[in-house]
């Protein structure tokens, strides 16, 4: 429910907007405050008033700010929707990516890739998809590697357990 509000304001900001690659980097800017647990609380509280919140947001955009975007602040703060700055940072950055064709991902393994290697990896997915895909690394305790693109609905695994137990069973079946 929340992402299809989210969509909405997404695609109204979008059609208003001069410079949505700009209004996105803010976005993502208050989306990383928003986030903090101290400033969800209070934007989440009914014992805080809409105007309140609503200038607490504008006080951190400053007074440089497109007007638009500003005025879209508000409308947020107006239908007690603040709360919903980071869904539509990320319904944007969504479009972004599928308008640029370049997409982000997420390479989670135990050991840390060579940037030989992730740019090898990289190149792959870049045939496979036909989109430019950049893949940013995690370290876990995963034995072997997950590549996941979300955006694309791709996921990846090579456990080394997996590959162990599906030689087993093909022993066992040979057998």
């Amino acid at each position: 429910m929340e992402e299809l509000i989210a969509k909405r304001y997404a695609t109204a900001l979008s059609s208003v907007s001069n410079d949505v690659k700009g209004t996105v980097e803010i976005l993502n800017v208050l989306t990383e405050a928003v986030l903090v647990p101290e400033i969800h609380e209070v934007l989440t509280s009914p014992i805080v008033s809409a105007e309140k919140k609503t200038e607490m947001i504008l006080s951190a955009l400053g007074e440089n700010e497109d007007t638009k975007l500003i005025n879209f602040i508000r409308i947020l703060g107006e239908n007690k929707r603040l709360d919903l700055i980071p869904a539509i940072a990320k319904v944007l950055n969504a479009d972004l990516q599928k308008e640029s064709n370049q997409y982000e991902g997420v390479l989670k393994s135990s050991t840390k890739l060579e940037d030989g290697e992730l740019a090898k990896l990289e190149k792959t997915l870049e045939t496979y998809t036909g989109s430019k895909i950049k893949l940013k690394q995690e370290q876990t305790d995963l034995d072997g590697l997950r590549v996941s693109v979300d955006d694309l609905g791709i996921e990846v695994n090579f456990s080394k357990q997996r590959v162990k137990e599906q030689l087993i069973d093909f022993i066992k079946k040979s057998l």
